[in-house]
Protein backbone atom coordinates (compact mmCIF):
# COMPACT_ATOMS: atom_id res chain seq x y z
CA UNK A 1 0.00 0.00 0.00
CA UNK A 2 1.52 3.28 -0.80
CA UNK A 3 1.90 5.50 2.11
CA UNK A 4 -0.43 8.48 1.08
CA UNK A 5 -3.29 5.04 0.72
CA UNK A 6 -6.46 5.82 3.22
CA UNK A 7 -6.25 2.73 5.63
CA UNK A 8 -9.04 0.06 5.02
CA UNK A 9 -11.75 0.83 7.01
CA UNK A 10 -12.70 -1.83 9.91
CA UNK A 11 -16.33 -3.41 10.45
CA UNK A 12 -16.65 -6.28 12.71
CA UNK A 13 -19.01 -8.94 12.56
CA UNK A 14 -19.86 -10.88 16.13
CA UNK A 15 -21.19 -14.30 15.74
CA UNK A 16 -22.56 -15.33 19.47
CA UNK A 17 -22.87 -18.76 20.45
CA UNK A 18 -24.61 -20.18 23.30
CA UNK A 19 -24.44 -18.35 26.27
CA UNK A 20 -22.02 -15.86 24.52
CA UNK A 21 -24.49 -13.59 22.43
CA UNK A 22 -24.94 -10.37 24.55
CA UNK A 23 -26.11 -7.17 22.95
CA UNK A 24 -24.89 -4.97 25.87
CA UNK A 25 -21.32 -4.99 24.80
CA UNK A 26 -22.15 -2.77 21.75
CA UNK A 27 -23.22 0.96 22.32
CA UNK A 28 -25.48 2.79 19.94
CA UNK A 29 -27.48 -0.63 19.38
CA UNK A 30 -29.81 -0.30 16.37
CA UNK A 31 -31.48 -3.91 15.04
CA UNK A 32 -31.65 -4.67 11.47
CA UNK A 33 -33.96 -7.28 9.84
CA UNK A 34 -32.21 -8.69 6.63
CA UNK A 35 -32.94 -11.25 4.06
CA UNK A 36 -29.95 -12.74 1.78
CA UNK A 37 -30.54 -14.86 -1.44
CA UNK A 38 -30.41 -17.92 0.94
CA UNK A 39 -33.03 -16.80 3.21
CA UNK A 40 -32.87 -15.22 6.62
CA UNK A 41 -29.99 -15.08 8.75
CA UNK A 42 -30.68 -16.67 12.71
CA UNK A 43 -32.00 -12.86 14.00
CA UNK A 44 -31.75 -9.22 13.60
CA UNK A 45 -28.11 -7.63 13.13
CA UNK A 46 -27.63 -5.62 16.18
CA UNK A 47 -25.87 -2.71 14.40
CA UNK A 48 -23.04 -0.69 17.49
CA UNK A 49 -20.00 0.32 18.53
CA UNK A 50 -17.16 -1.08 20.63
CA UNK A 51 -15.08 1.85 21.36
CA UNK A 52 -15.76 3.63 18.07
CA UNK A 53 -15.01 0.62 15.97
CA UNK A 54 -18.58 -0.52 13.84
CA UNK A 55 -19.24 -3.77 14.94
CA UNK A 56 -22.40 -6.09 13.98
CA UNK A 57 -24.17 -8.62 16.50
CA UNK A 58 -25.42 -11.66 15.06
CA UNK A 59 -27.16 -14.68 17.51
CA UNK A 60 -25.63 -18.06 15.91
CA UNK A 61 -28.72 -20.28 17.24
CA UNK A 62 -31.65 -17.20 17.49
CA UNK A 63 -31.27 -15.03 20.30
CA UNK A 64 -33.92 -17.16 21.46
CA UNK A 65 -32.01 -20.27 21.16
CA UNK A 66 -34.52 -21.96 19.52
CA UNK A 67 -32.40 -23.11 16.27
CA UNK A 68 -30.24 -26.33 16.61
CA UNK A 69 -26.65 -26.31 15.07
CA UNK A 70 -27.36 -27.93 11.90
CA UNK A 71 -30.43 -25.68 11.21
CA UNK A 72 -28.77 -22.70 11.14
CA UNK A 73 -28.45 -21.26 8.41
CA UNK A 74 -24.55 -20.56 8.17
CA UNK A 75 -24.73 -19.24 4.30
CA UNK A 76 -27.36 -16.24 5.26
CA UNK A 77 -25.20 -15.25 8.36
CA UNK A 78 -22.10 -15.34 6.61
CA UNK A 79 -23.72 -13.85 3.12
CA UNK A 80 -24.97 -10.64 5.51
CA UNK A 81 -22.62 -9.72 7.79
CA UNK A 82 -20.67 -9.95 4.15
CA UNK A 83 -23.46 -7.19 2.90
CA UNK A 84 -23.09 -5.11 5.87
CA UNK A 85 -19.73 -4.76 5.30
CA UNK A 86 -18.06 -6.45 7.49
CA UNK A 87 -14.45 -6.80 7.08
CA UNK A 88 -13.45 -9.42 10.36
CA UNK A 89 -15.88 -12.16 11.85
CA UNK A 90 -15.27 -13.01 15.25
CA UNK A 91 -17.26 -15.55 16.77
CA UNK A 92 -17.34 -17.11 20.31
CA UNK A 93 -18.68 -21.46 20.42
CA UNK A 94 -18.85 -23.52 23.73
CA UNK A 95 -16.79 -26.87 23.11
CA UNK A 96 -16.12 -29.66 24.78
CA UNK A 97 -11.96 -30.56 25.80
CA UNK A 98 -10.47 -33.56 24.17
CA UNK A 99 -7.40 -32.94 26.24
CA UNK A 100 -6.25 -33.14 30.31
CA UNK A 101 -4.52 -29.71 29.86
CA UNK A 102 -7.55 -28.12 28.44
CA UNK A 103 -9.54 -27.47 31.64
CA UNK A 104 -13.15 -26.33 31.71
CA UNK A 105 -13.49 -22.59 32.09
CA UNK A 106 -10.21 -22.36 29.52
CA UNK A 107 -9.94 -20.41 26.17
CA UNK A 108 -8.89 -21.76 23.48
CA UNK A 109 -7.70 -19.37 20.44
CA UNK A 110 -8.48 -22.70 17.53
CA UNK A 111 -6.35 -22.77 14.77
CA UNK A 112 -7.20 -25.68 12.67
CA UNK A 113 -10.56 -27.98 12.53
CA UNK A 114 -11.70 -31.63 11.16
CA UNK A 115 -14.89 -31.83 9.62
CA UNK A 116 -17.13 -34.28 11.20
CA UNK A 117 -21.03 -32.80 9.66
CA UNK A 118 -23.38 -34.73 7.10
CA UNK A 119 -26.06 -32.77 6.69
CA UNK A 120 -24.46 -28.69 5.90
CA UNK A 121 -24.38 -26.72 3.17
CA UNK A 122 -20.25 -25.61 2.75
CA UNK A 123 -20.30 -23.34 -0.28
CA UNK A 124 -22.17 -20.53 -1.70
CA UNK A 125 -21.17 -21.74 -5.04
CA UNK A 126 -23.86 -24.55 -5.23
CA UNK A 127 -25.32 -24.01 -8.75
CA UNK A 128 -28.45 -22.21 -7.20
CA UNK A 129 -27.51 -18.62 -7.09
CA UNK A 130 -26.95 -16.06 -9.44
CA UNK A 131 -24.92 -14.23 -6.97
CA UNK A 132 -22.33 -17.14 -6.68
CA UNK A 133 -21.64 -18.49 -9.81
CA UNK A 134 -18.91 -21.49 -10.78
CA UNK A 135 -17.49 -23.54 -8.38
CA UNK A 136 -15.15 -22.22 -5.77
CA UNK A 137 -12.51 -24.82 -4.59
CA UNK A 138 -11.51 -22.31 -1.50
CA UNK A 139 -8.02 -23.43 0.25
CA UNK A 140 -8.42 -24.41 3.78
CA UNK A 141 -4.82 -25.40 5.09
CA UNK A 142 -4.97 -22.17 7.39
CA UNK A 143 -8.55 -21.86 8.59
CA UNK A 144 -8.50 -19.41 10.78
CA UNK A 145 -7.29 -15.77 10.35
CA UNK A 146 -3.90 -15.82 11.36
CA UNK A 147 -3.20 -11.95 12.49
CA UNK A 148 -6.60 -11.83 14.28
CA UNK A 149 -5.46 -14.71 16.31
CA UNK A 150 -2.40 -13.41 17.00
CA UNK A 151 -4.56 -10.22 18.46
CA UNK A 152 -6.72 -12.68 20.66
CA UNK A 153 -3.69 -14.84 21.61
CA UNK A 154 -1.49 -11.41 22.98
CA UNK A 155 -4.90 -9.44 24.74
CA UNK A 156 -5.53 -12.81 26.29
CA UNK A 157 -2.29 -13.38 27.97
CA UNK A 158 -2.48 -9.39 28.68
CA UNK A 159 -5.59 -10.27 30.59
CA UNK A 160 -4.62 -13.31 33.01
CA UNK A 161 -6.70 -15.05 31.36
CA UNK A 162 -6.22 -19.06 31.16
CA UNK A 163 -5.28 -19.54 26.99
CA UNK A 164 -4.15 -21.76 24.60
CA UNK A 165 -2.85 -20.28 21.44
CA UNK A 166 -3.62 -23.36 19.26
CA UNK A 167 -6.29 -25.94 18.99
CA UNK A 168 -8.23 -28.53 16.67
CA UNK A 169 -11.35 -28.09 17.15
CA UNK A 170 -13.58 -31.39 15.76
CA UNK A 171 -16.97 -29.96 14.49
CA UNK A 172 -19.97 -33.01 14.88
CA UNK A 173 -23.11 -32.88 13.48
CA UNK A 174 -25.04 -32.95 16.63
CA UNK A 175 -27.25 -32.07 18.17
CA UNK A 176 -26.86 -34.86 20.44
CA UNK A 177 -23.73 -35.45 21.97
CA UNK A 178 -20.72 -37.93 21.50
CA UNK A 179 -20.58 -41.55 22.96
CA UNK A 180 -17.55 -42.18 24.62
CA UNK A 181 -16.00 -44.42 21.60
CA UNK A 182 -16.26 -41.32 19.16
CA UNK A 183 -14.86 -39.43 22.15
CA UNK A 184 -11.92 -41.45 22.36
CA UNK A 185 -11.47 -41.73 18.75
CA UNK A 186 -11.47 -37.93 18.11
CA UNK A 187 -8.16 -38.18 20.74
CA UNK A 188 -6.34 -40.15 19.01
CA UNK A 189 -7.06 -37.95 15.62
CA UNK A 190 -5.52 -35.53 17.00
CA UNK A 191 -8.61 -32.89 18.16
CA UNK A 192 -7.77 -30.95 21.28
CA UNK A 193 -11.44 -29.72 21.35
CA UNK A 194 -15.13 -30.49 20.02
CA UNK A 195 -17.95 -28.84 18.89
CA UNK A 196 -20.89 -28.05 16.83
CA UNK A 197 -20.60 -25.06 14.88
CA UNK A 198 -17.08 -24.16 13.40
CA UNK A 199 -18.01 -25.85 10.08
CA UNK A 200 -19.18 -24.46 7.79
CA UNK A 201 -18.89 -21.35 9.45
CA UNK A 202 -15.19 -21.05 8.79
CA UNK A 203 -15.39 -21.82 5.70
CA UNK A 204 -18.14 -20.12 4.39
CA UNK A 205 -16.08 -16.52 5.86
CA UNK A 206 -13.34 -17.82 3.84
CA UNK A 207 -15.23 -17.99 0.64
CA UNK A 208 -16.68 -14.42 1.39
CA UNK A 209 -12.94 -13.10 2.03
CA UNK A 210 -13.86 -12.17 5.56
CA UNK A 211 -10.99 -12.58 8.29
CA UNK A 212 -12.27 -15.21 10.96
CA UNK A 213 -10.80 -15.93 14.43
CA UNK A 214 -13.10 -17.69 16.89
CA UNK A 215 -12.98 -17.89 20.65
CA UNK A 216 -13.45 -21.18 22.34
CA UNK A 217 -14.36 -21.88 25.62
CA UNK A 218 -14.39 -25.07 26.83
CA UNK A 219 -17.01 -25.92 29.14
CA UNK A 220 -16.49 -29.93 30.19
CA UNK A 221 -14.61 -32.43 29.38
CA UNK A 222 -16.84 -34.39 26.98
CA UNK A 223 -17.61 -37.65 28.30
CA UNK A 224 -14.13 -39.78 27.18
CA UNK A 225 -12.52 -38.74 31.08
CA UNK A 226 -13.11 -41.53 33.42
CA UNK A 227 -14.64 -40.23 37.25
CA UNK A 228 -15.64 -37.26 35.02
CA UNK A 229 -19.43 -36.51 35.11
CA UNK A 230 -19.76 -36.18 31.48
CA UNK A 231 -21.16 -33.48 28.80
CA UNK A 232 -24.63 -32.49 29.75
CA UNK A 233 -26.62 -29.57 28.82
CA UNK A 234 -27.32 -28.19 32.74
CA UNK A 235 -22.83 -28.96 32.60
CA UNK A 236 -22.41 -26.59 29.85
CA UNK A 237 -24.70 -24.01 30.81
CA UNK A 238 -23.40 -23.45 34.44
CA UNK A 239 -19.56 -22.93 32.74
CA UNK A 240 -20.88 -20.70 30.20
CA UNK A 241 -22.68 -18.48 32.53
CA UNK A 242 -19.49 -18.89 34.99
CA UNK A 243 -16.77 -17.70 32.38
CA UNK A 244 -18.84 -15.52 30.07
CA UNK A 245 -17.39 -12.66 31.13
CA UNK A 246 -13.73 -13.98 30.10
CA UNK A 247 -14.94 -14.12 26.34
CA UNK A 248 -16.66 -10.42 26.58
CA UNK A 249 -13.41 -8.91 28.10
CA UNK A 250 -11.43 -10.55 25.11
CA UNK A 251 -13.65 -9.55 22.32
CA UNK A 252 -13.97 -5.33 24.44
CA UNK A 253 -10.19 -5.08 24.59
CA UNK A 254 -9.52 -6.76 21.10
CA UNK A 255 -11.82 -4.72 18.59
CA UNK A 256 -10.67 -1.60 19.51
CA UNK A 257 -6.95 -2.97 19.03
CA UNK A 258 -8.26 -4.21 15.50
CA UNK A 259 -9.75 -1.08 14.79
CA UNK A 260 -6.52 0.61 14.61
CA UNK A 261 -4.31 -1.68 12.96
CA UNK A 262 -3.50 -1.84 9.32
CA UNK A 263 -5.49 -4.37 7.27
CA UNK A 264 -5.38 -3.63 3.87
CA UNK A 265 -2.71 -6.07 2.17
CA UNK A 266 -4.70 -8.57 4.50
CA UNK A 267 -7.82 -8.10 3.36
CA UNK A 268 -6.73 -7.73 -0.36
CA UNK A 269 -5.01 -10.82 0.19
CA UNK A 270 -8.17 -12.76 1.59
CA UNK A 271 -10.61 -11.46 -1.21
CA UNK A 272 -7.67 -12.65 -3.91
CA UNK A 273 -7.60 -15.68 -2.63
CA UNK A 274 -11.53 -16.05 -2.67
CA UNK A 275 -11.75 -14.77 -6.04
CA UNK A 276 -9.25 -17.18 -7.81
CA UNK A 277 -10.89 -20.59 -6.09
CA UNK A 278 -13.52 -19.77 -8.51
CA UNK A 279 -13.82 -21.62 -11.54
CA UNK A 280 -16.33 -20.08 -13.71
CA UNK A 281 -18.72 -21.55 -16.47
CA UNK A 282 -17.56 -21.80 -19.48
CA UNK A 283 -19.33 -20.35 -22.50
Amino acid sequence: MSSGATPAAVKIGIIGGTGLDDPEILEGRTEKYVDTPFGKPSDALVLGKIKNVDCVLLARHGRQHTIMPSKVNYQANIWALKEEGCTHVKVTTACGSLKEEIQPGDIIIIDQFIDRTTRRLQTFYDGNHSCARGVCHIPMAEPFCPKTREVLIETAKKLGLRCHSKGTVITIEGPRFSSRAESIMFQTWGADVINMTTVPEVVLAKEAGICYASIAMATDYDCWKEHEEAVSVDRVLKTLKENANKAKSLLLTTIPQIGSMEWSETLHNMKKMAQFSVLLPRH
